[in-house]
């Protein structure tokens, strides 16, 4: 794809870009019947399994589970913006119980709510190759509660997930040591407003997919085929518009921030040009997502959450003239925490794609700044939010 608005588009890029309007359809009517248990996220659905266990052989069902796994498996090959947590915890959710259920003198102190949430947590940890990532999670999120009974079972799960996707894998986002020097006083400084721009914009975020979310629930039931087909050539349309910064999970437009700079520039670097482009992206990078999982395509938030708050920490750093690198750095725990309002979760997940210690003075406040901004915009987190939604009464 091209990556400036001088650069040809090529067949294979164009087949990408056009590729949402064939596969969405085609999800959607899946989802709508003989794959009916593997629509959506996974999260919420665990969520509420965890609230009420009578839910619980229904959301950790083998058949959804699959079926939730080659959905997404499908639309991340069709170049879809969206993460991967979704998928993954439900997974591991799945696989933990039916574990327990197999061997049930394996680990018998915990409970079954228990051995759900830390297989949640496993699955994080080894999708995200991030195992301290996995427990945090589960204690944030999953849980809200700290019992030390469940801490040295999940480490240990975690830690295992994680050693085993090592094998095979890397962690997604793997951008490496972000080579530079700033001084604690200067990333304070940038967190403020990296922060409150970040928390805005995935307030925002929060609110708007989980809208859009109730909106197109009926009309995905009542016409898959037509609703896939709008929603299919509204992705194509932003992928060609924004010379396909708005597809994928984000890594390569993150990669490129650091390495050459904001797409679509071309040769031409003014202020007002470079500001134009900087919002354009960052709109396709939260619209994109939306209509990715608001018809309940399995996927995740935290990678669209990355890539936004990236860009806004780049767009912030250039703009007060401090270094974009550590923009990004900072961008990262911002757009995750602002979106989904974990700021442990973000602080993790954002040390451990910078790769070392030396922003963890600005990435707690950036993460805690934004975590609150966005609770101002959105009272109720995503994840809970979505829940909520799930449990409701179809109309």
């Amino acid at each position: 794809m091209p990556t400036t608005g001088q650069t040809r588009w090529t067949s294979i890029g164009l087949l990408i870009a056009l590729a949402p309007v064939v596969v969405m359809p085609i999800l959607l009517i899946l989802q709508r019947g003989p794959w009916r248990g593997g629509a959506g996220s996974g999260i919420p659905s665990t969520m509420n399994a965890l609230e009420d266990p009578s839910l619980m052989p229904d959301a950790m069902e083998a058949g959804s589970t699959l079926h939730r796994g080659i959905l997404w498996s499908v639309a991340t090959a069709a170049m879809f913006p969206l993460g991967r947590e979704g998928p993954v915890v439900q997974f591991g959710s799945a696989v933990a119980r039916a574990t327990q259920k197999r061997w049930p003198n394996w680990m018998p102190a915990l409970t079954e709510r228990q051995m759900v949430a830390i297989g949640g947590g496993a699955g994080l940890a080894g999708g995200f190759n991030t195992p301290l990532l996995g427990v945090v999670f589960m204690l944030e999120e999953l849980t809200a509660e700290y019992s030390i009974v469940t801490i040295w079972p999940a480490l240990l799960v975690c830690v295992a997930a994680a050693g085993f996707s090592n094998l095979g894998g890397e962690p997604i986002f793997g951008l490496g040591l972000i080579n530079v020097f700033a001084p604690e006083k200067e990333q304070l400084f940038l967190a403020i407003p990296i922060g409150i721009a970040a928390g805005l914009v995935g307030g925002f975020f929060n609110r708007g997919l989980v809208w859009t979310t109730a909106r197109l629930a009926p009309m995905v039931r009542q016409r898959p085929l037509r609703t896939g087909l709008c929603l299919g050539a509204s992705l194509s349309l932003l992928a060609l518009l924004s010379w396909g910064t708005s597809t994928a999970d984000g890594e390569a437009l993150v990669k490129q921030l650091l390495e050459r700079g904001l797409p679509g520039l071309g040769s031409e670097h003014n202020d007002l040009r470079s500001g134009i482009v900087s919002i354009w992206i960052t709109v396709v990078r939260v619209i994109g997502p939306m209509l990715a999982l608001a018809p309940g395509v399995p996927g995740g938030l935290i990678d669209p959450s990355l890539t936004f708050g990236a860009v806004l920490g780049y767009t912030v750093c250039a703009v007060i003239g401090f270094s974009t690198q550590v923009g990004v750095g900072l961008g990262l725990a911002a757009g995750l925490a602002g979106a989904t309002q974990l700021p442990l979760v973000s602080l993790i997940f954002s040390w451990r794609l910078v790769g070392d210690q030396q922003l963890f003075a600005g990435a707690c406040l950036t993460a805690v700044i934004a975590a609150y901004t966005g609770r101002l915009v959105s009272r109720t987190p995503v994840y809970h939010a979505l829940a909520k939604l799930q449990r409701a009464p179809r109309l």
